[in-house]
């Protein structure tokens, strides 16, 4: 199996546990196989160790040289426009969706609940409508199709 997102400096990469669960980050050094020093001083994560079970490597990435400081990371970082690049992908508008979904009071999962009643009526409806009209009107199949139309070629044949 190859991985598509490799651990280097620079890799901008979402901690999914811990104090900092959430945020990005940008791998600054890796200090053995199972750590990075890490740093994000624009999502508020302060440089510390943390262990690569934690993240989740993203596809961005900024070029900076190894244990490079906090100043050289957020002015890559604001250039690159690693934050708002984050909130176009698919991952974190489905964390953002799950997040709203927790936030969920009973009565919001009642309103999406008739709501997707509503929509399933609408769609049985229309559905429901159409196979009674093609019940009234049958469409010949293609057999019955090329039966008829030879049918009505050996008419027209015999005519001329």
């Amino acid at each position: 199996m190859s991985f598509r997102h490799l651990v280097q400096i620079g890799r901008i990469a979402f901690i999914s546990s811990g104090t900092d669960a959430g945020k990005l980050c940008a791998i600054v050094d890796v200090i053995d196989q199972n750590r990075a020093l890490i740093d994000g001083p624009c999502t508020d994560v302060k440089r510390q160790a943390i262990h690569f079970k934690r993240l989740r490597l993203t596809k961005f990435r900024i070029m900076f040289p190894h244990s490079a400081g906090s100043n050289v990371v957020r002015k890559l970082w604001e250039k690159e426009n690693i934050t708002e690049k984050w909130k176009e992908t698919t991952t974190a508008k489905k964390i953002a969706a799950r997040a709203l979904k927790v936030a969920m009071t009973d009565y919001d999962r009642f309103r999406v609940y008739k709501v997707k009643q509503q929509m399933n009526r609408i769609i049985n409806n229309a559905y429901f409508r159409l196979k009674s009209k093609e019940k009234k009107n049958p469409t010949p199949s293609k057999r019955k199709g090329r039966r008829i139309a030879r049918k009505l070629r050996l008419k027209a044949a015999k005519k001329a």
